[in-house]
């Protein structure tokens, strides 16, 4: 689970980048931390670059069986 300690960096938001899952290797279409939806590791993703495999060592029995999350949205428009 994401974890923070400055209330003021982070909001809670119903935007619809937060909805469904997308597959390993696809591009991130968003920046930030996204979740596997079977063991729930965390990740780093940039927006545009390949989402990662799902070959991590705790995922199995089936590492394709996943998809992965956004679970923190990196805000590039502060305003």
């Amino acid at each position: 689970m994401a974890l923070y300690k400055n209330v003021d960096f982070v909001a809670a938001s119903t935007y619809a980048v937060f909805d469904g899952g997308h597959a390993p290797g696809v591009d991130a279409p968003s920046s930030g931390i996204y979740r596997c939806t079977v063991c729930g590791i965390e990740v780093v993703s940039t927006q545009g670059h390949p989402l990662p495999p799902l070959d991590h060592s705790n995922h199995s029995p089936k590492p394709s069986a996943g998809l992965w999350q956004l679970a923190v949205f990196a805000n590039h428009d502060p305003s």
